[in-house]
């Protein structure tokens, strides 16, 4: 068994916990010929969805609805069943038809995302910082509980459902080690070296799980931070690039790799591994915008063809793209018109097939943008 990413240690209670070695990794990372080709893909893609903001019609709109889909997977990696349309509900102060529970979870890692992303803008990356996320994602739900916002103070592990900790997959390091090892993490997060910044984040994210620092929401933070580290190495202009898309279907591979770090020190493997999930994911996130482009194109032509082109119906067009799910009091506000104007242009948006009534009420009547629902949801739906 290799030592180069850390060591097993028996412990005086008898399981035997992780101690990782500081990074970099020594012998330092092998850039073969496939590491490279991969890491020059990702670097590739990377760049082509930072410039896709550039043509969206409105960046941060988009930005604000893939946000979603990527808190709905990264909580469904962790067990949560929840769907965007139920995520839309609660948002829009609707009783979703799912658990309520579940649903707050992912919309704490939405919140969890957006103040992280806020703060960078004033401050560096940083244990205070990822603290202050921990609380935010945990706020409220099952994992309140587990000591929100601080490291671990008991052992924490991994294995199935009901397993001991004799029974573990893995035990990470032990709360006295966790701290040292979090402080040499962020150690080598600031410090300025010529790693490619591609390699980094992968080595940050691995060591990150490895050391396992809280009770609870490792997985979600640990992917979070991938994100984090993007935009305030200002790799991506906005929070565009989301693995947890790629490593829900991947997952078994991806925990593997995790485990073959630490058993053989195979970091390149790992970073492999990860190379392509970057890859794969900026061209599906860049897909998905042109779709998206295409989609409003769509919408537009549509309207003339059904004679439905009034200014108001044009500006509703903009409007589901911000809000898809939507009321006839919400366009009567955010559109100052009549609620009878109102109420007739979501009739004939019904009936062209844009929007779907989705309460079944004759009053208070919610509709749903699907098209746009459909595409975003992509990959959400299979639990």
């Amino acid at each position: 068994m290799s030592e180069r990413a850390g060591k097993f240690v028996l412990t005086p209670n008898g399981y035997r916990s992780f101690i990782p070695k500081e990074l970099p990794p020594e012998p330092p990372i092998d850039y073969d010929d496939e590491l490279r080709l991969l890491l020059s893909k990702a670097d590739r893609n990377l760049a082509r969805l930072d410039g896709i903001t550039s043509v969206l019609p409105n960046p941060d709109l988009f930005i604000a609805m893939y946000v979603k889909k990527e808190a709905l997977l990264s909580s469904q990696i962790e067990g949560t069943q929840a769907s965007l349309e139920g995520v839309l509900e609660f948002e829009a102060d609707l009783v979703p038809k799912e658990d309520i529970n579940e649903i707050k979870e992912v919309v704490n890692y939405i919140s969890a995302l957006d103040y992280g992303i806020n703060r960078l803008k004033e401050t560096s990356m940083s244990i205070e910082l990822i603290k202050e996320i921990h609380k935010i994602l945990l706020e409220g739900t099952r994992g309140d509980g587990l000591n929100s916002g601080n490291f671990k103070t008991c052992q924490n592990y991994i294995g199935t459902p009901g397993a001991s900790i004799m029974e573990a997959i893995f035990v990470p390091p032990t709360p006295e080690i966790t701290i040292p090892a979090i402080e040499g993490l962020e150690r080598f997060l600031l410090e300025k070296d010529n790693i490619p910044a591609l390699v980094k984040i992968g080595l940050i994210h691995a060591q990150f799980e490895t050391i396992h620092p809280f009770l609870d929401g490792n997985g979600r933070i640990g992917r979070l931070l991938i994100t984090f580290d993007l935009v305030w190495k200002e790799i991506l202009s906005k929070p565009l690039l989301y693995l947890s898309f790629y490593l829900k279907n991947n997952r078994s591979e991806y925990y593997d790799l995790l485990m073959k770090v630490r058993t053989e020190g195979a970091w390149e493997d790992w970073l492999k591994f990860f190379l392509k999930g970057v890859s794969e994911t900026s061209e599906e996130a860049v897909n998905t915008a042109r779709e998206i482009i295409k989609l409003k194109d769509d919408m537009t032509k549509l309207l003339y063809e059904k004679s439905v082109s009034s200014i108001h119906a044009i500006r509703l067009i903009d409007l589901l793209f911000e809000s898809p799910l939507i009321s006839n009091a919400d366009v009567v506000e955010k559109l100052n018109i009549t609620s009878v104007t109102a109420t007739s242009l979501m009739n004939k948006f019904e009936e062209i097939g844009i929007l779907t009534e989705i309460t079944g009420k004759k009053r208070y009547k919610r509709y749903l943008f699907t098209d746009y629902v459909d595409i975003i949801s992509r990959g959400t739906n299979n639990i």
